[in-house]
């Protein structure tokens, strides 16, 4: 989920609807007031100014190419998201929030959402305003973004110790015991997965799927050896060496993550942004069935998902209640409705195999997810604006 106010930046994805005005009205650019523009085609990425004054900096991204595209804020060093707004469809129109301090940054368009995208450079000046959020007690603020933090710690506690026992199952050849540990042991990295992918370095590392690999990168983390314990039709196993070379691999990696997140703060907007990032990952990944394509044990991610934007939510509630009640009441209600449907795949604290959830089944959870996504996308600028 990563930004420039501390040593690293939570993912921040804010997808607003255009009839969102009084979330872009008020922001200003050094081109004037509104939202910078940005025009995304299948080899152009522009914008409309790359400078802005700090706080909150809106972008309009647009869509004019034949791919779906994506748009990144990258801290200076290229690697670090400030902010993204995923998944935009050719023709269409979405907005990204967040709160940025002076420095200098990085942009990127991503159509087909391969590679390092289209970058320039992005400058970001001292406005010298007062950024703090207006209509809100900062004890409340630095609670809830406390909270939070303790929440991402606690998550990443959870994930070196079940990916230890996973680890060891899977390297001794216990291969019963790591299937059923693996959707177990993936869970707190899913509850948090915005904070995780916050380091670019780190979660391409740990999180990719086959499908997306780059020309040359190399194949290491969870799905390598989801494939190896879910071997398809004419697959090669690993060898006893390669099974601990990957294991031993996962491991290392989610323990550089543990030791990152130990010393992170937060922000309103990133925690916001968060819980609706965690939204789209369900939407782009889980529904589809891409993401466990060997175990099918997507439900277990989407339901990870939602219990992490929900907590996020569920932080900032207070925040909301002060400055929209309806939009948290609205919320609150979605989220219900959501885990009901997804009540009924378990089976005691299993869930079904995804593969078994039919195409009219999976177009019920989709519609869910875009019925709390839509508020959920309002939550961070009717806070902060």
């Amino acid at each position: 989920m990563r930004f420039p106010m501390t040593a690293a930046a939570l993912c921040a994805a804010a997808v607003l609807p255009l009839s969102a005005c009084s979330i872009t009205q008020s922001n200003e650019s050094d081109e004037g007031s509104g939202p910078i523009r940005v025009t995304s085609s299948n080899d152009a990425c522009q914008l409309s100014t790359t400078r802005a004054p700090s706080g909150t900096v809106v972008f309009r991204v647009e869509n004019t190419g034949s791919k779906v595209t994506e748009f990144y804020l990258l801290g200076e060093d290229g690697l670090r998201i400030v902010g993204e707004v995923e998944n935009i469809g050719p023709g269409l129109s979405r907005d990204l929030v967040t709160r940025v301090a002076p420095g200098s940054y990085v942009t990127a368009c991503k159509p087909g959402m391969s590679g390092k995208g289209i970058r320039d450079a992005f400058t970001v000046t001292d406005s010298g305003k007062d950024t703090s959020i207006k209509g809100v007690d900062k004890a409340a603020i630095d609670h809830a973004t406390a909270q939070y933090a303790a929440y991402v710690k606690d998550q990443t506690d959870r994930l070196v110790t079940r990916t230890r026992a996973f680890v060891s199952a899977y390297t001794h050849g216990r291969d019963a015991q790591a299937r059923r540990l693996y959707p177990v042991a993936r869970t707190p990295w899913e509850r948090i997965e915005t904070v995780a992918e916050s380091f670019g370095d780190l979660d391409p590392k740990t999180d990719a799927r086959e499908a997306d690999l780059e020309p040359g990168q190399k194949w290491t983390g969870w799905h390598r050896i989801e494939k190896d314990l879910w071997p398809p039709a004419g697959y090669s196993p690993l060898s006893e060496q390669e099974r601990q070379k990957y294991g031993d691999n996962l491991l290392a990696n989610i323990s550089t993550l543990h030791q990152r997140v130990q010393h992170l703060a937060y922000t309103v907007d990133q925690v916001g942004n968060g819980s609706k990032g965690l939204l789209d990952e369900v939407a782009t990944g889980k529904i589809t069935g891409e993401e466990d394509i060997w175990s099918h044990t997507d439900l277990y991610d989407f339901q990870a998902n939602v219990d992490g934007a929900r907590v996020a939510y569920e932080t900032l509630k207070p925040l909301l209640q002060v400055k929209d009640p309806a939009l948290s009441r609205t919320i609150g209600q979605r989220f219900a409705n959501l885990q009901q449907l997804l009540d009924g795949y378990r089976h005691g604290d299993r869930f079904v195999s995804y593969d078994t959830v039919t195409p009219a089944q999976r177009k019920e959870l989709s519609d869910a997810v875009n019925a709390l996504s839509e508020p959920l996308s309002q939550m961070t600028g009717a806070i902060t604006l």
